[in-house]
């Protein structure tokens, strides 16, 4: 086939968790697409919805310097992490999974499981009540303190429930108890909250504008709340999502008397264990959808202008793809522009009106990378060329 020049393919997925992140997608999609249409200009934008790899996608689509640092992990143990600091150290992305992420305490269950012993077992209950947001508050305290007043806080993954009070007391804000004692870290401890001092928080922390890119859209509270969607994931048992959704009920209850801010059943203030209530009641932050803001802020409906085709996806299409994630989102974009979007995927679940809601946002097509009956590690081994395989014969049909 000859070289066709001037036809303009987008790539624009989200990663396949666990598997490949979104720029190695993108790497792969792209070279299968070439492999239909050789020359083809080819435009990767790496996306996310706020949780793990969207710090990739913004530095892959906008440069800037990646920082690392030592921080605090949700238990206090020193790690290495990173965000995202512009050319002009004017603005930065703070991931909150790279130094308070679920992963990073998989090591104390599987220390406990090996060792098998009560007291290994009762350490191991208190994690989901202690783990704290603490080091993601030293990122964001080390990009103000380099100049940055614009912090884009991406809060997928976390593995604390607390409030994002770790977050904040890095920033200087104090939690009292009723005799005025600093509370110790996590979000269990919140039952116990009598006041907030933030009279301590530097000016530049005032100063700079705070934006939450929120992957999910629980309240702080309640039974679809920040305990009882997170808590389980963290580990918790069903006593302790009780007892973490009673502290956090507390914790709204002080920050509305403090703050006159009522974040008890905003939409997104329970993400990242409530981190986004926190954060919008005494810094306020502006929440909004994380792939939506993703995709404005690394230009996507710039790069769909005069585009033939864009190529989207995700590991796994389900009933939540419609909801705002990051499919549905190229797939809404690129029907204001009359661009076909098709999703490649690692796997296609879900009811039966999946796809129909997709379809429905604006999604022309999807497939799944499975060309036969394969076991999850064969798929998650073989993802990358299975991908440029798909993409290459997705083009084919589309100008073969």
């Amino acid at each position: 086939m000859e070289p066709v020049r001037t036809t303009r393919l987008v790539v624009a997925p989200d990663s396949f968790k666990g598997c490949l992140g979104a720029v190695e997608v993108c790497a792969a999609v792209e070279e299968g697409a070439l492999r239909a249409l050789p020359g083809a200009d080819v435009v990767a934008v790496p996306l996310g919805d706020g949780g793990e790899g969207t710090l990739d996608c913004f530095l892959a689509a906008l440069g800037g310097q990646e920082m690392v640092l030592t921080a605090a992990d949700p238990l206090g143990r020193p790690v290495r992490a990173r965000y995202g600091l512009s050319a002009d150290a004017r603005s930065a992305v703070v991931e909150l999974a790279s130094a308070s992420g679920l992963p990073l305490v998989a090591d104390v269950e599987d220390t406990v499981d090996a060792a098998g012993t009560a007291s290994a077992a009762s350490a191991s209950s208190s994690t989901p009540l202690r783990a704290s947001t603490g080091g993601t508050g030293e990122l964001i305290a080390d990009a103000v303190g380099r100049g940055a007043r614009e912090v884009l806080v991406c809060v997928g993954g976390s593995a604390a429930t607390d409030g994002g009070t770790g977050l904040l007391r890095a920033l200087g804000v104090r939690f009292l108890d009723a005799a005025g004692k600093e509370l110790p870290p996590g979000g269990g401890a919140l039952a116990a909250l009598a006041a907030i001092d933030d009279s301590d928080v530097p000016a530049a922390v005032r100063e700079t504008r705070f934006r939450v890119a929120c992957d999910v859209t629980a309240p702080l509270v309640g039974p679809a709340g920040a305990a009882a969607v997170l808590g389980p994931q963290a580990g918790a048992s069903p006593g302790q999502v009780a007892e973490l959704d009673a502290a956090l009920g507390r914790y709204a209850d002080v920050l509305a008397a403090h703050t006159g801010v009522r974040v008890h059943d905003l939409p997104g203030a329970g993400a990242a264990g409530g981190a986004c209530g926190g954060l919008v009641a005494l810094l306020g932050a502006e929440p909004a959808s994380g792939a939506e803001l993703v995709a404005g802020t690394v230009g996507l409906a710039a790069a769909l202008e005069g585009a033939a085709l864009v190529l989207t996806g995700e590991g796994r299409l389900d009933g939540r793809s419609a909801g705002g994630r990051v499919v549905s989102v190229v797939a809404a974009l690129a029907r204001e522009r009359g661009v076909p979007a098709v999703a490649l995927a690692g796997g296609i679940a879900g009811p039966p009106d999946t796809l129909h809601a997709l379809h429905a946002s604006g999604l022309t097509a999807a497939f799944s990378i499975a060309d036969g009956a394969r076991t999850l590690d064969e798929l998650t081994g073989s993802a990358a060329p299975m991908l440029a395989d798909l993409a290459e014969q997705v083009v084919r049909l589309r100008f073969g």
